[in-house]
């Protein structure tokens, strides 16, 4: 194997929508490193850098502003597990937080 392979890891992101929401049919969108995706709602992994510090973000959209939107600096020693959680009106931010009930591998 070569030494100039890129180095990575998989992250696991919950998107918590909450139980009572001023918007309904929304669903998220996940910008890593600049690059956004549409996503689902719910536990998903994805792949990030190991050796470097990558953002991590997620917005909602509703076809005529974004909000909802939250970034988190993810460094290389951080945990593997974040939670998302989106907010119950539309017009205010969303969190990302590392996920205190994950469980390191062992």
């Amino acid at each position: 194997m070569s030494d100039d392979a890129p180095v990575s890891r998989r992250i696991e992101l919950t998107l918590v929508k909450p139980w009572f929401a001023l918007y309904a049919g929304i669903k998220p969108t996940l910008v890593i490193g600049g690059r956004g995706q549409p996503t689902q709602w719910g536990i998903g992994t994805w792949q990030v850098p190991s050796d470097r510090t990558v953002t991590i973000g997620v917005f909602l959209f509703n076809r005529l502003w974004r909000f909802g939107q939250a970034e988190f600096e993810l460094e290389p020693h951080h945990a593997p597990a974040l939670v998302y959680r989106a907010p119950a009106l539309p017009f205010l931010r969303g969190r990302i937080r590392p996920d205190p009930g994950h469980v390191a591998d062992r």
